[in-house]
């Protein structure tokens, strides 16, 4: 096992400075990273394409705009990968499937030509679980990315955006995209020692993705830290360059949770029957997690949830299967269709759903959310590990059961979530905080998360040197 972890990797922000005083120049970055992804990818397995020559010609031109003086914002230079789930004008969407492996897109979404626009390098597209539906991070067709904390022993990277968290951990781009139907930012964010963030429903455009569930579907930002994610987020949102830079300056906006704290604010823990979900070493650093929010001001009180996580994640799942399979049912309803089976598995549980079942599922949906809200009266935010324990060996795990106990919840009740990373294991491997806060609220999940990630101090990287 790789127990030594090396300093950590320059964040985005420290990037976008060092790019806007020109001590740095955005094809350097960039150069750099397509020679780790040459010599490391072949082991990693993280990337489903790589734009070697498009990232070079387009971190040249940042280069000459920066030192022009006509730098975009504080974007502008940076790289990024995509989950092979989003759209780019001429370029393969796989979306994890062989059987797909000839899609072309003809246009780009929404959220790729923003993260272009604002000066963004394209690296490539990152390995997806096939059609997005697995919480592990496993593709038997296309192959599953290593998780980079171990290199001896197999171990999950997290699912479905694998890829992009195999690579942002591994200092093979700056930053991702992945999205989240039931955990699938948050969940390869927990287990590659990241932060990710579930947005709300509709607080980002989802053109352009290939869909999963229309009721759940939400994009998301994969980074090194709170700050790198804010950034990402504002330009996700469509912010303009120099208004992000303002805010930034004035820390405004997103960026508000710089010195913000967290003193006063009531955060709700798990009660003892959802603690007996995690292993003792997840709990051992929740609770000093907790204890640091503590210790900085927050009044921390158990939250009793008027329903059981566990059904919650069955009733998001359900949703999803039957909004899955209306989307899929071609691909997998073919036997000679070169799917991956645990995939295809999960898909045909959708055979059996009727359109009433569905729509009762929907109601149940919004009634749930209701007792939610009234629940959360008091609260500010709820705290929860991401997951119940840190990435478990490959050989180890069950197909048939989600790692998203703790995440397809928030997905469920349409709340926003941020993961970041709590002390590592006695083994060096990571474990997550999870900051969950009500829908619209993502700036606050950030204010939360920022001040533990200060307290807590900086993150480090696994080591690759061996690679």
């Amino acid at each position: 096992m790789t127990t030594n972890p090396t300093a950590p990797a320059p964040s985005l922000t420290a990037l976008s400075e060092a790019f806007g005083r020109k001590t740095l120049k955005p094809s350097d970055v960039v150069e750099a990273q397509l020679k780790r992804i040459a010599k490391r990818d072949p082991v990693l397995g993280s990337y489903q394409a790589v734009y070697a020559d498009d990232a070079m010609q387009a971190a040249k031109a940042a280069d000459l705009a920066i030192a022009a003086g006509h730098r975009i914002g504080p974007f502008h230079g940076i790289s990024f990968a995509l989950k092979d789930i989003f759209d780019v004008d001429g370029r393969v969407t796989a979306c994890g499937s062989l059987a797909l492996q000839d899609r072309i897109s003809e246009q780009s979404g929404t959220l790729v030509r923003r993260l272009i626009a604002a000066g963004g390098i394209l690296l490539g597209k990152t390995k997806t679980v096939e059609c997005a539906l697995g919480g592990w991070g496993t593709n038997q067709r296309m192959g599953t990315p290593r998780n980079p904390w171990d290199l001896e022993t197999a171990r999950v990277p997290g699912g479905s955006s694998a890829g992009s968290g195999v690579a942002v951990a591994s200092d093979l781009v700056t930053c991702a995209t992945g999205t989240d139907t039931g955990g699938s930012v948050r969940l390869p964010a927990a287990y590659c020692g990241l932060t990710g963030l579930k947005v709300s429903k509709d607080y980002l455009p989802t053109d352009g993705i290939y869909p999963l569930s229309h009721t759940l579907d939400t994009p998301g930002p994969m980074a090194r830290s709170v700050a790198d994610v804010a950034l990402m987020l504002a330009v996700l949102r469509g912010t303009e360059g120099w208004a992000i830079d303002q805010d930034l300056q004035n820390g405004h906006g997103l960026f508000a949770f710089h010195g913000a704290g967290v003193q006063g604010l009531k955060l709700g823990i798990l009660d003892d029957s959802e603690r007996q979900v995690c292993d003792a070493e997840m709990l051992k650093n929740y609770d000093a997690a907790v204890d640091i929010l503590a210790s900085l001001g927050a009044q921390i009180a158990v939250f009793n949830a008027p329903e059981r996580y566990c059904d919650l994640a069955d009733a998001n799942g359900a949703i999803t299967i039957f909004e899955g399979y209306g989307y899929h049912k071609a691909l997998y309803e073919v036997a000679q269709n070169p799917m991956d089976e645990d995939v295809r598995k999960r898909m045909l549980a959708g055979r059996g759903m009727t359109a009433e079942s569905h729509a009762v599922n929907l109601s149940q949906k919004t009634d749930t959310q209701d007792q939610f809200r009234a629940a959360m009266i008091g609260f500010d935010a709820l705290l929860t590990p991401t997951v119940a324990q840190a990435a478990p060996k490959l050989s180890d795990i069950d197909q048939d059961i989600s790692p998203g106990h703790f995440t397809r919840p928030f997905n469920y009740l349409d709340m926003a979530a941020l993961s970041l990373p709590m002390a590592p294991t006695l083994q060096g491997l990571p474990t997550s905080l999870q900051i969950v806060t009500r829908a619209g609220h993502e700036p606050l999940s950030l204010q939360i998360g920022a001040a533990y990630e200060a307290a807590l101090g900086p993150w480090r990287q696994p080591d690759l040197s061996a690679l």
